[in-house]
């Protein structure tokens, strides 16, 4: 699975969704798409598989964080959805995220993608001293962090796009990176601390960029889907 954008399916109900990937039907490229909390709990599972049934690659954005066995079982229960890609908290520990592989590998050691949230693209420097009571710079936590995921056998991590690099050079160069906070030149940050537009965030060194509002709000959203495609994928 090379470089790729993933559309943030951040709407509603499924009425609102499937009006959206219906500008995409007759489009030469399905785009790989992320189902998180909002859409997840509003639709549960058959909005997942009616989205697969399309045609489309699937992030499951969850964002799994409960003790082991908890995340063990919930695992096993959506790696039945045959999605792409999960995630969970990198804040769990290493014995969470490695019972999160084990309920999704299925019988023949196979299972889709797994990913871990290093920290929020919504949190700053000034929000984890204040707040989280966290003392060390953010790209330190957000480093060690990383490593922990490496540890417990996930295959990468949610970042921000600047820390791509740096994740890549500390802990493995194939570990990969998925990176929301992704907005135009010309585009408000919305609540996003941490942010860069798709052109940079490929120099930075993402493996894949999350785009939310920046194509879903756009007037029109296939040609900003290109847009990001250009950008981050070609050349």
């Amino acid at each position: 699975m090379g470089r790729d954008v993933i559309v943030a399916l951040d709407f509603p109900n499924a009425e609102n969704t499937f009006n959206f990937l219906s500008k995409f039907e007759n489009h030469n490229q399905k785009p790989f798409v992320k189902i998180g909390m909002e859409l997840f709990y509003a639709e549960g599972q058959k909005i997942v598989r009616e989205i697969k049934a399309r045609g489309h690659k699937i992030f499951l954005d969850l964002k799994l964080h409960d003790i082991p066995n908890t995340v063990k079982s919930a695992m096993r229960s959506l790696s039945k959805l045959n999605v792409d890609m999960l995630n969970v908290h990198a804040e769990g520990s290493i014995e969470m995220m490695k019972a999160a592989v084990e309920g999704l590998t299925n019988d023949n050691g196979e299972r889709p993608l797994l990913i871990a949230v290093t920290l929020l693209t919504s949190i700053s420097q000034e929000v984890m001293n204040n707040e989280l009571l966290i003392s060390r710079p953010l790209d330190e936590v957000v480093t060690a962090y990383a490593q922990n995921v490496f540890k417990a056998g996930l295959d990468g991590v949610v970042c921000s796009p600047l820390e791509a690099g740096k994740i890549h050079e500390n802990v493995n160069k194939n570990f990969l990176t998925v990176t929301p906070g992704i907005r135009f030149a010309d585009n408000d940050k919305g609540d996003q601390a941490r942010v860069t537009t798709p052109l940079k965030a490929k120099e930075l060194g993402s493996d894949f960029i999350v785009v939310g509002r920046p194509i879903t709000k756009a007037e029109n959203p296939v040609e900003a889907y290109e847009k990001c495609i250009n950008e981050f994928c070609k050349g």
